[in-house]
């Protein structure tokens, strides 16, 4: 979402968003004199607020949701995608306080238009008025943008979103990018929507276990916690990630599954009461065996969690965590492979470069002759 903030030295409205790269800016508005500091910052609240409903049509689709029912949760999404198409007109006919009453929508994004319509009625001023409604536009251009799957210019805000659902242009993106480099995955945090590129990485992840399960003679879903005993890992994550596909889920259900639980967190819900019982029933069993006062107790009820995600930036944590194993994966690949080759005499540092080099090749070929899981 963009954020709205007055320049109060130079009288300027300027818009920020994020790139994943650091934030950009830039002026929206020169501002007259005539109007004072406190109604220029709610319009710069009212626009910023009108983003943020407006970009969680993108983060919260109809599509998404369990059904489009009226009254649903997906039937008031779609209410608020749809509303966007009106906002230009709340902007220039907000409305505004009659008789003591005033008609406000229950339609979020409507509401939140109606918002700006009516600081700008406050302000007064034709020219800032239309200039206000060009920069809306150019809002919602970047959010129809991002929806198609293009994050450039302004939509490239949305690698810092988690969305509850992932473009198919967006995977096949990331996957590209991981193709050129499966072992270096900076460019998706700034060039892709991060649940597609936590997609393609599960797929990548998936293939980087199966690749180090041959060589160690392991399960592929243990691998990454098998690799924390050479390096320390978030191993928690990507185990669970592996653990779902091995069950049979996809890419795609796994990761939109785990990032909506944290959305849902994020939220003061609880995205699965049955597993939190489960938890909690698990740990009391454990704690009443090792007694009240063990100091293990303590660190097993800390172990209690709604979410294995961090709740305020779920995709991207998921997308770091994914990386992470697959560089744990091949931790554990070059350990097996160093060490037969050192049991022959191989020098050191030449079997670490062939069994890095063998990994991608290897890792390479069962990502590619998977494909069709991810895309």
């Amino acid at each position: 979402m963009s954020r709205y903030a007055y320049d109060m030295a130079q009288r300027t409205l300027i818009v920020t968003w994020g790139t994943g790269l650091g934030d950009v800016a830039t002026v929206v508005a020169e501002l007259s004199p005539e109007i004072d500091d406190v109604r220029i910052q709610r319009l710069t609240q009212a626009l910023t607020d009108f983003s943020a409903a407006a970009w969680r049509t993108y983060t919260h689709p109809a599509s998404a949701a369990d059904s489009l029912e009226i009254n649903s949760e997906g039937w008031r999404r779609q209410g608020d995608r749809d509303a966007l198409s009106k906002a230009a007109d709340a902007l220039i006919n907000p409305n505004l306080p009659h008789a003591g009453t005033m008609i406000q929508s229950y339609v979020h994004t409507e509401e939140a238009a109606h918002c700006v319509g009516r600081a700008l009625h406050a302000i007064d001023d034709a020219a800032l008025r239309d200039t206000i409604v060009n920069e809306v536009q150019s809002e919602l251009d970047a959010l129809e943008r991002a929806e198609l799957g293009d994050l450039t210019g302004r939509a490239r805000q949305a690698v810092l979103l988690s969305r509850e659902g992932a473009s198919p242009v967006q995977v096949e993106a990331a996957d590209r990018l991981l193709q050129q480099n499966p072992l270096n995955g900076e460019a998706l945090f700034i060039e892709v929507d991060p649940v597609a590129a936590g997609v393609a990485a599960a797929h990548w992840l998936q293939a980087a276990a199966d690749v180090t399960a041959r060589r160690s003679g392991l399960v592929p879903a243990v691998v990454v916690m098998e690799a924390d005993n050479i390096e320390a890992l978030p191993h928690r994550t990507p185990t669970t990630v592996l653990e779902m596909m091995s069950a049979g889920l996809s890419p795609y259900t796994t990761v939109t599954a785990l990032v909506r639980g944290a959305m849902a967190a994020a939220e003061g819900r609880v995205p699965d009461l049955d597993a939190l019982l489960e938890q909690i029933d698990e740990i009391n069993e454990l704690t009443h065996e090792l007694g009240s006062s063990s100091h293990a107790n303590e660190a097993l009820r800390d172990e209690v969690r709604t979410t294995p995600l961090d709740p305020s930036r779920p995709a991207r944590d998921l997308l770091e965590d994914l990386l992470l194993g697959i560089h744990g994966c091949r931790l554990l690949y070059q350990e097996c492979a160093d060490t037969a080759e050192e049991e022959i005499g191989e020098n050191v540092e030449e079997a670490y470069e062939r069994s890095a080099a063998a990994f991608i090749e290897e890792l390479r070929a069962e990502a590619k002759a998977h494909r069709s899981r991810v895309l």
